[in-house]
């Protein structure tokens, strides 16, 4: 029973995304596709070319094109930089892999510096002490202090 809730709870989370494959808007796109003038994504861009490219990406939305039909076509006319995101193959993988590794070489290096300061603390709190007390001056400080409080 579980299964089946989660097979369900899956293809009603993927539904939206296979929509959005099929009949992209241009909304959608314009977040995903750069300007090659301006260097930044065609919803931030009022360059001629990125009207051009708004006016390209209607007209195959309007021709039944999917969204990676459309991407596809623009690399082909402008390269891979058309894109905001970068691929997930070869070289460009790092882009996607080097910020989790970054914060696992942090988090690692945090816990082993938070594991030598508490080493530290107790080998300090250690020395702290100090020498026994005399016996003889713990009970004269003793009396002392009961005459103060008498």
């Amino acid at each position: 029973m579980r299964l089946a809730a989660a097979l369900l709870l899956a293809l009603v989370l993927a539904a939206p995304a296979a929509a959005s494959e099929r009949h992209p808007t241009l909304g959608e796109l314009e977040g995903e596709v750069m300007c090659p003038t301006c260097k930044t994504t065609l919803d931030q861009s009022n360059a001629p070319i990125a009207n051009r490219i708004r006016q390209f990406i209607s007209a195959r939305i309007a021709a039944g094109d999917t969204e990676s039909e459309i991407k596809a076509k623009l690399v082909a006319q402008f390269g891979p930089a058309i894109l905001a995101e970068p691929s997930k193959h070869g070289f460009n993988l790092l882009a996607w892999v080097l910020p989790f590794v970054a914060l696992g070489v942090g988090a690692v290096a945090l816990g082993l510096l938070v594991w030598r300061w508490s080493r530290g603390r107790e080998r300090s709190s250690a020395a702290a002490g100090g020498p026994p007390i005399d016996p003889e001056l713990d009970r004269r400080v003793d009396e002392e202090l009961a005459r103060f409080d008498g």
